[in-house]
C-alpha cells in the first residue's frame, strides 16, 4: 500500500512536468544574465566565504528519484514546521539579516537551512539556488530553487506542498549561479508576458 502510494505521488509529479510542456512553458526558469546579489547575501558571504564561492563542474540538473523527491519532500516540511516565522526587524531589530536559524526566521533564512540539509544529503550546490521573487502584493520573497531534469521545483516556507516553478503565484526576478553561490543571474519569467499578448 505504501510502495503505491510513493509510486502513485512520484507518477503524478512527473504528470504536472508534462502538463508544464504541454503548456509551452519552460520547466526550468529561463536565464537573462548576470546580475547582482541581493545585500542580505552579500553580507552573508562575508560571514561565510565557504558557501559562496564555485560549485565546481556543474554535471546538470539533479536527476529526479523517488528517494531525492522524498527527502525534498521531508527537508522542506521539516524547516517549515521546527522554524517559526518572524520577521528581520523583530528577530534582530534590522531590515535585512540572511543567518541560519534555530526556533525563528524570515523567508531567506528558512532557504539558507534548507539549502544547508539538501547538501547534507548529498544534493549538489549547483542544484539548491537561492531564489528572490515578487509575490503577487508586490512584496519580496525568498525560496529555494531545486534544478531538476523534471523541471525546477520550489520550497517555499509559506506552503509544504512542492510546486513546479510556474504552478506557482510568483514573479521570478533572480537566483543564484549554478556554476557559483556567490554569483547571480537574473530570471526570464515571460508568464506575465504570455498572458498580456492573449488580452
Amino acid at each position: 500500500m505504501t510502495k503505491t502510494l510513493k509510486t502513485g505521488a512520484f507518477a503524478f509529479l512527473f504528470s504536472l512536468a508534462a502538463a508544464q510542456a504541454a503548456m509551452a512553458l519552460p520547466a526550468n526558469i529561463p536565464l537573462a544574465g548576470a546580475t547582482n546579489q541581493p545585500i542580505g547575501h552579500y553580507e552573508f558571504c562575508k560571514r561565510y566565504a565557504e558557501e559562496c564561492r564555485s560549485n565546481g563542474k556543474d554535471t546538470g540538473p539533479l536527476v529526479l528519484t523517488q528517494e531525492n523527491w522524498k527527502t525534498i519532500l521531508n527537508v522542506n516540511y521539516s524547516a517549515n514546521t521546527e522554524i517559526q516565522p518572524m520577521t528581520d526587524m523583530e528577530i534582530y531589530g534590522v531590515e535585512e539579516e540572511w543567518a541560519y536559524p534555530d526556533a525563528v526566521g524570515d523567508c531567506e533564512d528558512y532557504v539558507l537551512l534548507k539549502r544547508k540539509r539538501l547538501i547534507e544529503a548529498g544534493i549538489s550546490p549547483s542544484n539548491l539556488l537561492i531564489t528572490v521573487v515578487l509575490q503577487p502584493n508586490g512584496e519580496g520573497h525568498a525560496v529555494l530553487t531545486v534544478r531538476t531534469d523534471r523541471g525546477d521545483f520550489v520550497l517555499d516556507n509559506m506552503r509544504n506542498k512542492v510546486l513546479l516553478w510556474s504552478e506557482t503565484e510568483y514573479r521570478y526576478l533572480k537566483r543564484q549561479s549554478s556554476a557559483n553561490a556567490g554569483k547571480w543571474v537574473k530570471l526570464q519569467d515571460g508568464r506575465a508576458d504570455a498572458v498580456g499578448s492573449v488580452k
